[in-house]
C-alpha cells in the first residue's frame, strides 16, 4: 500500500517527493482538475531551501527565483529603521529565495510527476470520507466530473489540504472559519525597475498600515507587493470571500503620500494590471494533529499570518520531519506521533509569535515612539533592541544561522 496525501500544494508535493526519496510509495489526491500557478510572491527561508536542495531542486529554483540578499524595515516616512543581510549574504550555507508561489508549486509538481509518475498525482478527486481500519486507511474520493466515488487503501493519510482543510474540519467539526483580527491584504505584481539593491525585501509602515515589496524573478523585472490595512475586528468586511479580485480604490488613496526617493509606492501599485484581496487569517494552534493513521501538515495543521516569511517554509519542514520519522518507524502511527511531537509545538510558537507581529514589531515600536518621524533611529531604538527582535524570531522560527549551518540533515 501507499501513503495517501490529500492536497497538491507545497506541503503535499514536498511530502510526496520526500517519501519517494526514501523509497516509500505515495499517491497525491488534489480536488481541482487542473493545477494552475496561482498566488503571488512568497519567500522560502534558508532552512526550507536546504530541504529543497537536498531534494535536488536547487538548480531549478535558482533558474527563476531571486536570492534575497537584504531585509530592510522603514518607517511610514520612508526612513530606514533596520537592515540586515539575508541568505548567503548573511553567512547561511543556503540562500533565501523570493519566488512566485505558483512557480514554486509547479516546480514541485513537475518533479513529482517525473519522479513518482503521472499516475501518482490524481487531480479532480476531492476527499469525501475515510476510515481508519487499524492496519491502514480506507479513503473515498469523488470524481469531480461524474460524481462517481472511488475507494483507495493506504497505510497512512496525510492531510495537506490547506487552511480550509476537509480533514481538519472533520476532526474538529466545531472549529469554525479561520480567525480574522481585522487586517486586510491587497496583493499584486508589477513589472518594472528594481529598487534598492535589486534583491531587497522592504517592509514599510507599522502594524495598522504596512507595505511590503520584493522582486520575485531573476528572468524578468517583477516586483511582488502587499498593501495591508488593519481595521477593528468587528469591521463589516466581506469575510466570506477568501481570494477575490481587489479594487485599488479601497486602499491606494491611503498610500498616496508614500513616495520616497528610493521607492514610489503609488506608482508601483498603479503599474499592476490587477490586485487581489485577502483577509489576514490564521487558525488557533491545536492540541492534537494525529488521529490513528491520519495526521495534518502545512496550513491544514498550522495556518499562520504571512509575517516573517514562514508559511511555505514551515510546510516544507513538516514534510521533511514526517519523512524522517517514517524512515525510522515505517508507515505507522508511531511515525506520525513522533512527527507531531516535534512539529506541533514548534509551529504553535510561530503562529503565536506572528500574531504578536513577529519581527515586524520594530516598525510598530517606531510608530509609537516617533509617530511624526525621526532624524536618527538610534534616538528611538537601540541597536540591541533591534538585534534582539531579529535574533529572537530566527530562534523561534528555526533558522538561527549557526544552528542551521551545523546541524545534520533531516532526511
Amino acid at each position: 500500500m501507499a501513503v495517501l496525501i490529500i492536497g497538491a500544494g507545497i506541503a503535499g508535493l514536498t511530502a510526496a517527493l520526500s517519501l519517494h526519496q526514501i523509497g516509500v510509495e505515495a499517491r497525491v489526491f488534489e480536488s481541482v482538475e487542473t493545477i494552475e500557478p496561482l498566488g503571488v510572491g512568497i519567500n522560502t527561508l534558508p532552512h526550507a531551501v536546504r530541504e529543497l536542495t537536498e531534494l535536488g531542486l536547487a538548480d531549478k529554483l535558482a533558474e527563476t527565483a531571486i536570492p534575497t540578499a537584504e531585509l530592510a524595515y522603514y518607517s511610514k516616512h520612508g526612513k530606514l529603521i533596520w537592515t540586515e543581510p539575508r541568505g548567503r549574504a548573511a553567512g547561511y550555507n543556503w540562500p533565501q529565495f523570493s519566488i512566485h508561489r505558483g512557480t514554486l508549486q509547479m516546480l514541485l509538481l513537475d518533479a513529482a510527476r517525473e519522479r513518482l509518475g503521472e499516475d501518482r498525482i490524481i487531480t479532480g478527486y476531492p476527499l469525501v470520507a475515510w476510515e481508519d481500519t487499524g492496519d491502514g486507511v480506507r479513503a473515498s474520493f469523488a470524481n469531480r466530473r461524474t460524481g462517481e466515488t472511488v475507494e483507495v487503501h493506504g497505510d497512512l493519510l496525510l492531510a495537506a489540504d490547506g487552511i480550509h482543510s476537509t480533514v481538519r474540519a472533520t476532526l474538529y467539526p466545531n472549529e469554525g472559519p479561520p480567525v480574522w483580527k481585522g487586517a486586510i491584504l491587497w496583493r499584486g505584481v508589477t513589472r518594472g525597475p528594481s529598487f534598492l539593491t535589486g534583491r531587497t525585501m522592504a517592509m514599510i509602515g507599522h502594524e495598522h498600515q504596512k507595505f511590503v515589496c520584493y522582486p520575485i524573478s531573476n528572468t524578468e523585472p517583477v516586483v511582488n507587493w502587499i498593501a495591508e490595512l488593519k481595521f477593528q475586528s468587528d469591521y463589516q468586511w466581506r469575510r466570506e470571500d477568501w481570494n477575490r479580485r481587489g479594487d485599488f480604490a479601497d486602499f491606494l488613496p491611503l498610500f498616496e503620500a508614500w513616495r520616497f526617493d528610493w521607492l514610489d509606492i503609488p506608482a508601483l501599485v498603479s503599474g499592476a494590471e490587477r490586485c487581489y484581496e485577502y483577509p489576514m487569517v490564521d487558525r488557533d494552534p491545536l492540541e492534537r494533529w494525529t488521529f490513528g493513521r491520519v495526521t495534518l501538515l502545512g496550513d491544514a495543521a498550522h495556518a499562520m499570518y504571512p509575517i516573517g516569511s514562514n508559511g511555505a517554509s514551515q510546510a516544507i519542514l513538516d514534510a521533511r520531519v514526517l519523512t524522517r520519522e517514517i524512515r525510522a518507524h515505517g508507515t505507522t502511527e508511531a511515525a506520525l506521533q513522533a512527527y507531531e511531537a516535534e512539529r506541533r509545538p514548534a509551529t504553535s510558537r510561530i503562529v503565536l509569535a506572528n500574531r504578536a507581529n513577529g519581527p515586524d514589531q520594530v516598525m510598530q515600536i517606531v510608530e509609537e515612539r516617533a509617530p511624526n518621524g525621526f532624524t536618527r533611529i538610534e534616538d528611538i531604538l537601540t541597536t540591541a533592541e533591534l538585534e534582539d527582535v531579529a535574533a529572537g524570531y530566527k530562534r523561534v522560527a528555526g533558522f538561527d544561522k549557526d544552528a542551521l549551518n551545523t546541524r545534520a540533515s533531516i532526511v
